[in-house]
């Protein structure tokens, strides 16, 4: 993997607002319709995901130049956690949730906390998160996942 994992700036919202629709109507399209992918990308604009850089710790993983990955770290929990669909399977996702751990050991948090898809309960899993239960928001279902950082 020859990707590197740095704070994301502002500059990157636009950027990062593709590669979070782009995975979303590509990799989660397994887990949800077009109706609930559609309403989660509209959260991703641009204007959206500069506000939570300003508030939020975000990373991404950029190779040769191009945002390939990208995950947020908001206190105690994970939030925002996408690879660009043509980047999957290379260690890009496994390498931003390290960075997001160190970070949150560094801030002292002692349990991290994710709401995670179907899809990628399993990625999850392997890196020692825990299912603690479902969360319905409407029609969408999501798992919640908690990993101890001690």
């Amino acid at each position: 993997m020859g990707c590197v994992i740095r704070l994301a700036t502002k500059d990157d919202a636009a950027e990062i607002s593709r590669l979070v629709f782009l995975a979303l109507h590509e990799s989660n399209a397994r887990d949800h319709g077009p109706e609930i992918i559609d309403r989660i990308a509209q959260d991703f604009t641009p204007d959206w995901i500069a506000s939570r850089i300003a508030t939020r710790q975000v990373f991404v993983a950029v190779e040769t130049s191009r945002i390939v990955g990208t995950a947020s770290r908001d206190g105690d929990i994970v939030r925002a956690v996408f690879v660009a669909p043509d980047a999957l399977e290379r260690g890009i996702g496994r390498a931003l949730m390290a960075e997001i751990g160190r970070a949150a050991l560094d801030a002292g948090v002692a349990m991290l906390t994710l709401h995670s898809s179907l899809t990628a309960m399993g990625f999850y899993d392997r890196l020692g998160f825990r299912t603690v239960r479902e969360h319905h928001h409407g029609d969408e279902r999501t798992i919640v996942m908690q990993q101890s950082m001690g």
